[in-house]
């Protein structure tokens, strides 16, 4: 038999065969079909493509197309991934992902590489891995964990050249690359808790990664302070300004016990206040309010808002590099970048 390219002994791509045999098997179709489906082809139905790359991931099955287009030169093309929530369908224009994939487009542009961008259902995280699988990416850059860890360490698991913009977690495979989100919400807590407020609302879904480490930072400074976060002044809001604004308003309008609050992104603050006015409370005279991100749009609303600033800009760059690594045989750990509080008149120093 004659010997793969991909191992001296041919066990590599021997290896690859028999498993290209099983898909076929499993699917019903012919291995060409199995091949021409993993290449993307339109010679195969998008219902058969679909069911291959199925069992092709169940099977931890990867083609090496991103390598071998990286040793011929073939493609320079990155897939720069922005998952979506199909109940809340938070669109790609909220400003913190026009601002990150603008940021990841320079990056890529400056170093002479594509961008591919695209949308996957945060529940199937791991459809992702398809632009590299089908040689159509040397690499994914994906926008959020989202709620799916297993899914991004099962992709990094099978060596998918993969880094994600979020916080670092436990017992976490994939490079990620974030700002210190622990730091974040320390700061945004000691803050209001320094202008003198005691009774500090959480807003934002700790079932998210990066919001949950925002969450330990915003108690580990309540608990500093000698106090116990309240659950009750928690509110789990979505990110997506049509569902959070009716839990912000029917938040906002039953409870008045707060004087404080703390927000996971700048949209949510924004709607906050607009919830907090209609309740017939003033920013920042009965609550000051603090959002995250520092998007543009922080410095001109009314009154300009307190956030913490995210290095969306420098996150471009790291992002990419942290990629090019992975390509270039580089093991790729997690990177923090610094955060910083960004006073405004929502909850200014004095």
């Amino acid at each position: 038999m004659p010997k793969s390219k991909d191992s001296p002994d041919g066990s590599a791509g021997e290896q690859r065969r028999l498993q290209m045999v099983d898909i076929a098997r499993l699917a019903g179709v012919s291995v060409s079909t199995v091949s021409r489906a993993l290449n993307g082809s339109e010679l195969v139905n998008a219902e058969t493509r679909q069911r291959v790359a199925e069992l092709a991931r169940s099977l931890n099955y990867s083609i090496n197309f991103g390598a071998r287009n990286l040793r011929l030169q073939e493609n320079k093309t990155v897939a720069v991934v922005v998952p979506y929530d199909a109940k809340s369908r938070q669109h790609i224009s909220d400003p913190f992902f026009l601002s990150i994939v603008g940021s990841i487009a320079d990056a890529l542009t400056d170093r002479g590489y594509d961008m591919l961008l695209s949308r996957v259902d945060a529940e199937r995280l791991d459809l992702a891995s398809h632009w590299f699988d089908s040689g159509k990416a040397i690499g994914v850059i994906l926008i959020g964990q989202w709620r799916q860890h297993d899914q991004l360490n099962d992709m990094a698991a099978r060596k998918l050249p993969l880094v994600v913009w979020g916080g670092e977690m436990p017992q976490q495979l994939y490079c990620s690359v974030g700002g210190d989100n622990v730091l974040g919400g320390a700061l945004a807590t000691r803050h209001l808790l320094a202008l003198g407020r005691r009774r500090i609302a959480f807003v934002g879904d700790a079932r998210l990664p990066e919001v949950w480490l925002r969450q330990q930072g915003y108690q580990q400074a309540l608990q500093h302070a000698g106090l116990q976060a309240d659950p009750a002044l928690e509110l789990p809001a979505a990110f997506e300004p049509g569902v959070a604004t009716g839990e912000l308003r029917e938040f906002f309008a039953a409870r008045r016990d707060f004087d404080a609050v703390f927000c996971c992104s700048d949209v949510l603050a924004l709607l906050s206040i607009q919830a907090l006015r209609a309740a017939g409370r003033s920013v920042p005279g009965d609550v000051a309010v603090i959002g995250y991100d520092d998007m543009p749009l922080a410095a001109y609303c009314d009154p300009p808002l307190t956030t913490v600033h995210q290095p969306v800009a420098e996150a471009g760059a790291e992002l990419v590099e942290a990629l090019l690594g992975q390509l270039r045989g580089e093991r790729a750990g997690p990177r923090t970048l610094p955060v910083y509080l960004k006073l405004r008149e929502s909850a200014p120093n004095t």
